[in-house]
């Protein structure tokens, strides 16, 4: 049967990864990102059993990089891989085939994962301390008592924000020292889009993400581990505000917390 671009069947793989061939190139979509290679990156595609690797062009004396997808249908398998490889032009030169590669991530960062994390644990709090003074309210004897019971909501509601606040900023500092320490540092440029920029990871893949910015570079650290996790790094400055304001936030606990338990008491007394 003779097998057309059109008619090369698409990979449905684990983790909901697809594989597929789109104009002249192979699109690797996998959870939070999409992989475009194309066709002059790819030296040859293997199917061993339900997986397809697909292996890029290397330079002479170096490891070629490989992308995989599993628990494929291995009937399928075999088809795309005799009908891509049929496709694949006759190689021309060296070329690094990784360093071709386009991906595009949408997943989360793990900063952002984490504000949200906490935004979800604050307003959380937040509600269950606003429940709980308008019950104190409602029950409170004498006018003195509902005041305190109606300050007490107030100044804990704040205690709930401020230590929120003192959360997301060490949080924020500890996440870029890791990543300074740990991660691997490189320089974003900025692309005709606006706010986006692109970098190299260490596998040659050229990834994008968005940043608020008008610079033309922007030094960015991420994890090899998790390349989607990128973070835009801060200059000095930047760094001690959080600092200072993380302990800013702590001091102010410490006065607004006993003075809250001391309402609490009132209100009860």
């Amino acid at each position: 049967m003779l097998i057309t671009p059109s008619s090369i069947p698409v990979l449905q793989g684990r983790g909901a990864a697809v594989l597929s061939w789109k104009e002249d190139e192979l699109v690797l979509e996998r959870r939070g990102e999409t992989l475009a290679i194309p066709v002059g990156a790819v030296a040859h595609l293997r199917a061993e059993a339900r997986c397809v690797t697909v292996e890029l062009r290397a330079l002479a004396g170096t490891t070629p990089s490989v992308q995989r997808i599993e628990d494929v249908s291995e009937a399928a398998a075999v088809v795309f891989v005799e009908a891509v490889n049929a496709l694949l032009p006759d190689p021309v030169g060296e070329v690094d085939g990784g360093a071709l590669v386009v991906v595009r991530s949408f997943a989360r960062t793990r900063l952002q994962k984490f504000r949200r994390r906490l935004l979800g644990c604050v307003l959380g709090a937040l509600g269950s301390v606003i429940g709980l003074f308008v019950a104190l309210t409602a029950t409170a004897e004498g006018s003195d008592a509902k005041g305190s019971a109606f300050v007490g909501g107030i100044t804990g509601g704040l205690t709930v924000l401020l230590v929120g606040l003192c959360v997301l900023f060490w949080g924020a500092s500890f996440h870029e020292r890791r990543l300074r320490r740990h991660g691997l540092s490189v320089v974003a440029v900025r692309t005709d889009r606006p706010r986006v920029y692109r970098f190299t990871d260490s596998g040659g893949s050229t990834r994008y993400f968005s940043h608020l910015s008008a610079a033309p570079s922007e030094q960015v650290g991420y994890d090899p581990r998790d390349t989607s996790d990128v973070l835009v790094f801060r200059a000095p400055f930047a760094r001690i505000l959080d600092t200072s304001v993380a302990w800013l936030s702590l001091l102010a606990v410490f006065c607004t917390a006993p003075l809250t338990i001391w309402l609490v008491v009132e209100a009860l007394g």
